[in-house]
């Protein structure tokens, strides 16, 4: 079963069973689905009915938990330990978890040091340990851990929960992107239309060209032939003269120039 699959079953699951207990008793059910080692959304447990009448009442804690598991990171909970119950340490885990999916999705980098940092974790080997069995074991994310620039490159990583106001900036974005490629298309198809007219006027010209070629060898061949005739016939009307002249010199000068005329030819 893959990751979406499961996901989804356990989804179902905690909201029915949100939807058949009362206020009072949603707080152990909360801590179920926040520990559950295959679950990491929690949107849908957060808009169902019975939970979102928890607002305003003494268990609205337990939707603070929620949206803390929902949209938030180990340093939000830190910084508002006060207001928020105590985590128990599966809890923990999910939320170090979750940190990592908010980081990846800032960023496809991430410096050992800024994941300490966010983590609690106090060495290298620690926090490696953490990112191999934690989370790229459990399929939330893939990727590359480089010791030697200290660093874990992402290559994927699980979504989380949209944030309030995230999914109008996604709309904007994924409009954006699209009036792009619509001018990036338009562009293209009038690069297209700029190569099939060049592509037109090559082979007209090439036409043009070959019918040149063919006028000019007409042309040659029709003044070769009247070259030809043009020697024939004065060879022999001067070959008449000379068999009515009897002149011998007249004929040898003739003979030289017949020679003359066929190495042109």
């Amino acid at each position: 079963m893959d990751i979406e699959q499961k996901q989804a079953e356990l989804i179902d699951h905690f909201v029915n069973q949100a939807s058949t207990l009362k206020a009072s008793a949603l707080w152990p059910l909360i801590i179920e689905a926040t520990s559950h080692p295959s679950l990491f959304a929690f949107s849908e447990i957060l808009s169902s009915p019975t939970v979102s009448e928890l607002e305003g009442t003494e268990n609205s804690f337990c939707l603070d938990v929620l949206r803390l598991f929902a949209h938030g990171t180990w340093s939000d909970y830190k910084s508002d330990t006060g207001r928020l119950p105590q985590l128990v340490p599966d809890q923990v885990l999910k939320l170090k978890q979750l940190t990592v999916l908010t980081l990846a999705e800032m960023n496809k980098v991430l410096p050992y040091d800024q994941l300490m940092q966010e983590l609690d974790v106090t060495n290298v080997r620690e926090l490696e340990d953490f990112l191999i069995n934690e989370c790229m074991y459990a399929g939330i994310v893939r990727g590359k851990l480089d010791q030697l620039r200290r660093c874990f490159e992402v290559q994927f990583a699980a979504g989380r929960d949209l944030r309030p106001g995230q999914l109008g900036n996604m709309l904007q974005t994924l409009s954006n992107w699209l009036d792009t490629s619509d001018d990036l298309l338009v562009s293209i198809q009038e690069k297209i239309k700029w190569a099939d007219s060049t592509s037109e006027l090559d082979k007209k010209h090439q036409k043009d060209v070959e019918y040149r070629v063919e006028e000019v060898k007409k042309s040659l061949s029709l003044k070769q032939d009247k070259c030809k005739y043009s020697v024939f016939s004065w060879d022999t009307r001067e070959v008449i003269v000379i068999l009515f002249s009897g002149n011998l010199a007249i004929a040898n000068s003739i003979s030289a120039w017949k020679r003359v005329f066929i190495l042109l030819l």
